[in-house]
């Protein structure tokens, strides 16, 4: 079974453009499923019944899985049955009528233009680790991108002539972001303090790349100065970006591109929260809400 599903892993590493966390989980997905089908006695992929999927959607389930968790591993477990069956190695793909856990739709958190700007602003400026940190917020304020963009991103893509970025977004595909005056000048600030040759934009301590759990804990310490809810994370800036460009105008289809979402419905989820806002100033306001 094992050398059914490596072939299919090789197949989508070279032919799917899949980011590497992409790949990861689906590596680890699948592997997870091969171990459950031996453990049940199972040996064969061909022999895999509703029941036996039913039985490690139970075993997910027992494991504390998130429905999100329990709906990607089933996507990954679809999509090797298809790749089989086009080989001719399956005759049927058994997850074809079992049901995916249905998602609630949780409205990302984001903060208000104020709270942006104090965490902007904390970061000193008195040591080449402040500036770094205070040109990686605006970084990810102003652009709003992901987080394994940023630390993806190397000095070269940063075009401070025409203010903009290359982002290395999802599934490898490349997109051109505008960034705003205030980012330039702290990027070009800390690229100033810095004195590296090293082609990543944003270093640790030791001169390699930032990782992303490195940006997550540099920003868990200046919310905790502020006194600011411990829920912000990296991905709370590229809400916050999404939603305060809508509250100022911004068409969807535009904060669509500026996201590099595949989907409108992705980016739809945003409209809900200007929604919202704009509900709780109607009942407020209006003498007959």
């Amino acid at each position: 079974m094992q050398s059914y599903v490596n072939k299919y892993l090789a197949h989508i590493e070279h032919n799917r453009n899949f980011s590497p966390q992409t790949l990861r989980a689906y590596r680890n997905d699948l592997y997870q499923y091969l171990s459950f089908l031996t453990g049940e006695g199972c040996h064969d992929l061909e022999s895999v019944t509703r029941l036996l999927l039913r039985s490690f959607l139970a075993f997910l389930k027992k494991k504390n899985y998130s429905k999100t968790t329990i709906a990607r591993k089933l996507v990954s477990i679809r999509s090797l049955y298809k790749f089989l069956y086009r080989e001719g190695v399956v005759k049927g793909n058994p997850v074809e009528n079992i049901r995916t856990p249905k998602l609630e739709k949780n409205l990302p958190g984001f903060m208000s233009v104020k709270g942006a700007e104090t965490l902007l602003n904390l970061p000193m400026l008195n040591t080449t680790q402040g500036i770094r940190d205070r040109a990686i917020l605006e970084t990810l304020y102003s652009t709003g991108m992901r987080v394994s963009e940023l630390v993806g991103t190397d000095v070269e893509n940063i075009d401070f002539f025409n203010e903009v970025v290359k982002i290395k977004g999802k599934g490898r595909k490349e997109r051109l972001q505008p960034v705003g005056k205030h980012a330039l000048d702290a990027i070009r600030s800390y690229l100033n303090a810095r004195g590296s040759a090293n082609k990543a934009l944003f270093l640790n301590n030791r001169g390699g790349r930032l990782t992303e759990r490195s940006v997550a804990r540099m920003l868990k310490k200046y919310v905790k100065m502020a006194g600011m809810s411990l829920n912000i994370s990296p991905h709370t800036f590229r809400h916050s970006f999404a939603t305060h460009l809508l509250d100022n105008g911004a068409d969807l289809r535009s904060v669509q591109e500026l996201l590099g979402h595949a989907n409108l419905s992705s980016t739809q989820i945003y409209t809900h929260i200007t929604t919202e806002r704009l509900k709780q100033v109607y009942d407020t306001a209006h003498p007959r809400a």
